[in-house]
């Protein structure tokens, strides 16, 4: 174990939005699933909660801990490629970018993911990190299996086959199960997407949505509140050839408007409120159409370089319209300057407990605001609505529901506590946000 703890630090964590700062007892970095499972040991002896961390691409405080935190940097890397079973098994720590990279020299690729690819395979799947596609669903939908490292050290290997119990809930498991230290994703053979980029109204968007959603494999789109603007986003597979963004107009897109100016305009309506209409107007008009074809990690993703708070919930994909209706209305009406567009996602229904697609067809609503500017009154007037909705909110963003409202949202939230209640007894890895949520 010296080795082990030669990886010990003391210094403060914090996370990719800067909302959520812990300075843990330790923080360690093992290097093995049986350094990890010592680590885990020790702290039990020590009396001091354990929480594993990923990039900190969560809004909440899931991973905070003033016990021992586990950074999962040297659990890294493909364990195997099964082209007979078309499966990838990966370290739990790897970034979802190394894997997507890795598995593109391979000719295979992931079947959908969402649209940043920092985080670690572990804390996306842990959180219900998703994407938007009509028939296919979140990062965590395409596990196959996992490895969990226990409470009391025990390495569990979970599948449809081994511990399937387990295995029904610990493919979106909080952190609240034990650490997972690899996971066995589905793939397939890269293939080609062709995305279509489109401005559009408000209202013909939301008047055909139903259609734009049934006719293309993955569709999404963002409302500019403040004004009757929206850009939208096909994509569609195809038989090729690829043609991707030309070097010059992806730049201009993907870094000068998306990042760059857009950075500027979030600071000046940060600072000036009264500006961020006419700014969100500018805004909604500056991105042009555009069509390009490229392998999926290419098309999904893209870069986020502007900070920023973020709150999500799912709903019933049939009232989705409606509720968006709603948050336009609230906006339109209040005092309220919003800066970032709304962005709104589906998926299928999956069968993973705490999945916020768990059972029924959904519909995402994200809303967002520059980092640094107060988001309490415009958060909390959308949870209204969602909440009114019977929505679930993402996992890994702002929220304020507790147990008591999600167990009433989630038909299998028992269901995910039973194994937590004999897995973690002693609840090793609690903290207050897992105490909020799933109660103790």
């Amino acid at each position: 174990m010296t080795d082990t703890y030669a990886r010990t630090t003391t210094s403060a964590w914090r996370n990719w939005a800067g909302n959520v700062t812990v300075r843990p007892a330790r923080a360690v970095t093992p290097a093995s699933v049986d350094e990890l499972a010592e680590v885990l040991r020790r702290a039990s002896e020590d009396g001091l909660k354990v929480k594993p961390v990923g990039t900190g691409h969560s809004f909440t405080a899931t991973a905070a801990t003033d016990g021992v935190l586990i950074r999962p940097d040297l659990l890294t890397g493909i364990r195997d490629i099964d082209r007979t079973a078309m499966t990838v098994t990966v370290e739990a720590g790897t970034p979802l970018k190394r894997l997507n990279l890795a598995l593109a020299r391979e000719g295979l690729s992931l079947t959908n993911m969402g649209d940043i690819m920092e985080q670690t395979v572990a804390g996306a799947t842990s959180t219900g990190t998703h994407g938007t596609g009509r028939d296919s669903a979140s990062i965590s939908a395409q596990i196959r299996a996992l490895e969990l490292v226990t409470a009391d050290g025990t390495v569990l290997r979970c599948s449809e086959a081994e511990n399937p119990d387990v295995f029904a809930v610990a493919r979106l498991g909080l952190g609240a199960l034990g650490v997972i230290t690899a996971i066995t994703f589905a793939v397939e053979p890269v293939f080609l997407l062709t995305a279509r980029e489109e401005p559009m109204t408000f209202d013909r968007v939301t008047a055909d949505f139903d259609r734009l959603f049934t006719e293309n494999e993955h569709f999404e789109f963002y409302w500019f509140p403040h004004t009757g603007n929206c850009n939208t986003k096909r994509n569609n597979r195809s038989a090729g050839p690829a043609a991707p963004p030309g070097r010059i107009g992806a730049w201009v897109d993907d870094e000068l408007l998306s990042n760059g100016i857009f950075q500027v305009a979030c600071s000046l309506g940060r600072a000036v409120p009264a500006t961020i209409p006419s700014i969100a107007r500018l805004s909604s008009r500056a991105l042009s159409a555009r069509t390009y074809t490229d392998i999926p990690y290419k098309v999904f993703t893209s870069p986020r370089r502007v900070r920023f708070m973020e709150m999500e919930y799912a709903l019933p994909r049939e009232i989705a319209v409606e509720a968006l209706r709603e948050v336009k209305a609230m906006i339109d009406r209040s005092p309220l300057r919003i800066s970032f567009p709304v962005e709104v996602r589906t998926a299928p229904a999956d069968d993973i407990a705490l999945s916020t697609a768990s059972g029924r067809e959904s519909a995402y609503i994200a809303v967002h605001l520059y980092r640094g500017t107060p988001y309490q009154a415009y958060f909390t007037a959308v949870e209204r609505i969602m909440t009114a909705h019977g929505g679930r909110p993402h996992w890994g963003k702002i929220h304020t529901r507790d147990a008591a409202y999600l167990a009433g949202v989630y038909p299998r939230f028992g269901e995910f506590t039973a194994v937590r209640d004999r897995l973690d007894p002693d609840r090793l890895f609690g903290n207050d946000y897992l105490r909020r949520v799933l109660g103790d």
